[in-house]
């Protein structure tokens, strides 16, 4: 939390849409239209295999403003393939961070059973700042460098990481007018404005991670809009987001023991242990040893830390990363760690990172008290010391962040007419309870919970009751029966962990590479 047909064809489209897609009352006459979008050629391969189509929408850098400063969002479609008399409309996508490129996942129809997903025009987009988006926010590209400070302080320690926060926060503040513009308000109106460059009287809506509070503030600012909305990985929105960050923290603890003990049960293939607990010894004792020499001069304790901090977002990602653990400390081999952490902290990049701190710093104000900070994350650090001052340093610069911070959005679901909600229950990245506190503020909208998941916004990655379920739900609108009581409205069975043979496919699971490359990126 943490990257055509002409407008007539489309227009042709709606007027073919079933009675239910534009069902929803006309919403007042917006103070902003933007242009039709002109579609394109995509410079993207994967789109380009996709047969996509790309373009640009043009919006207000300010809202408040709309005959203002223009900026341009980088949008793509994935035409439908069914019969205009079956044509369900558009499929917005957003795969969270914030600050993810989402411009690819046009593709993502084609990962949905049933072939659920060829009713729908599905829409990536890249959000304000991020990507192919103009202007493409970046601060200070080398900011993950190789062998940056040490993650747990001491006195000269914090005195480094404090400065080195202040120092991207300032360079940051060199960003003009978009530093004040990039609130999750500020990208849920971009999704209104993409809708009606797309002629369409209704969205859906497809978010991961973050991509979940979108949806989340989306369906309580513009209910009328939504139509169907899934949502995998659910934000709480109680937490936004500084004590969401701490929640973290703990989760991921927990979640890096169950990685230590599947390395343990496979201690045949990686010789690291047989028990959990010798695992995580060598896993710290090769941290102070890094720190103490980095691998090469490249690989310290802070990218240690970074590389094995994937392994808490997705079983998928274990095989490789024990792999790497392995290779070094068998053999002395620090080659498939680099390979690791370039996968997900290339320097020279610092894009989703920029904008990821330009959305958290300013949707809510983070303490101004830097003894706050150090209180509540050295009490969490005893409990959790895995990933809890990393990600403390990760959004430190919102402790100085040289734009003005808003008020989050009460979120109010009320109107929506469904929603179907999904979290594995030991999700790290977005905490089960997020998931539960969104089902009381929707509650037309049912929860599939997977019970011992440890997978963070997993869906569509080959598990056929999670997904058949997402397929009825895009088919028919029908969700899984709400159930008395708090809890979830169904379960499925987690997808099995990995086999150590797995290592190196990128969709282990069965999940769209390019899903998982967006997932795995930008996140704390």
């Amino acid at each position: 939390m943490r990257k055509a047909a002409t407008t007539a064809l489309a227009l042709g489209l709606l007027i073919g849409l079933s009675p239910s897609v534009g069902s929803a009352s006309a919403a007042p006459a917006p103070e902003f239209t933007p242009a039709p979008i002109q579609w394109g050629p995509c410079d993207s391969e994967t789109l380009q295999k996709a047969g996509a189509e790309c373009g640009t929408v043009s919006v207000p850098m300010d809202y408040a403003d709309p005959a203002g400063e223009q900026i341009k969002l980088a949008v793509s479609r994935v035409k439908a393939t069914v019969p205009a008399d079956q044509y369900q409309g558009v499929m917005l996508v957003n795969p969270g961070g914030p600050g993810g490129s989402g411009l690819n996942l046009s593709v993502l129809g084609s990962a949905v059973p049933k072939n659920a997903g060829a009713a729908y025009d599905w829409i990536g987009f890249d959000p304000r700042g991020v990507g192919s988006s103009e202007p493409a926010l970046s601060c200070d590209p080398n900011y993950f460098g190789y062998n940056r400070p040490h993650y747990v302080p001491d006195a000269e320690l914090e005195k480094t990481w404090l400065d080195r926060a202040e120092g991207y926060a300032k360079a940051c503040g060199n960003a003009g007018k978009l530093l004040d513009h990039l609130k999750t308000t500020d990208s849920v109106e971009d999704m209104e404005s993409i809708r009606k460059a797309l002629g369409q009287e209704q969205i859906n809506y497809y978010g991961f991670s973050y991509g979940t509070y979108l949806g989340q503030v989306y369906g309580t600012l513009h209910p009328e809009r939504m139509r169907r909305l899934v949502m995998d990985g659910v934000v709480n929105v109680n937490d936004v987001w500084y004590q969401a960050n701490l929640n973290q923290d703990v989760a991921f603890d927990r979640n890096i023991k169950i990685f230590f003990d599947w390395v343990a049960r496979n201690d045949a293939t990686y010789h690291l242990g047989t028990t959990a607990d010798a695992v995580e010894k060598q896993y710290y004792d090769q941290l102070a040893k890094l720190d103490a020499q980095p691998a090469g001069d490249v690989i310290g304790s802070a990218e240690w830390t970074d590389l094995f901090l994937q392994a808490g977002y997705s079983t998928s990602v274990w095989p490789e990363r024990a792999q790497a653990f392995s290779a070094w400390v068998n053999n002395g081999d620090w080659a498939p760690a680099k390979a690791l952490y370039d996968d997900t902290n290339a320097p020279g990049d610092d894009n989703g990172y920029a904008v990821y701190t330009g959305v958290q710093c300013t949707d809510v104000q983070w303490p101004t008290d830097w003894e706050q900070w150090r209180t509540d994350n050295w009490a969490t650090h005893e409990k959790a010391p895995f990933e809890t001052w990393g990600n403390a340093w990760y959004n430190a610069p919102c402790l100085t962040w040289p734009a003005k911070a808003g008020k989050p959005v009460e979120v109010d679901g009320s109107k929506v007419e469904g929603a179907l909600l999904i979290s594995e229950e030991l999700d790290a990245a977005t905490p089960f309870p997020g998931a539960l506190e969104a089902r009381k503020r929707f509650p037309n909208a049912s929860l599939i919970s997977l019970p011992g998941g440890t997978t963070h916004s997993g869906s569509l990655s080959g598990n056929a009751c999670e997904d058949d379920k997402i397929a009825d739900y895009l088919l028919t609108g029908a969700l899984p029966p709400r159930q008395d009581g708090d809890g979830p409205d169904t379960t499925c069975e987690p997808l099995p962990q990995p086999t150590p043979d797995q290592v190196g496919t990128q969709a282990t699971h069965g999940q769209p590479a390019v899903l998982q490359e967006a997932l795995q990126s930008n996140h704390r």
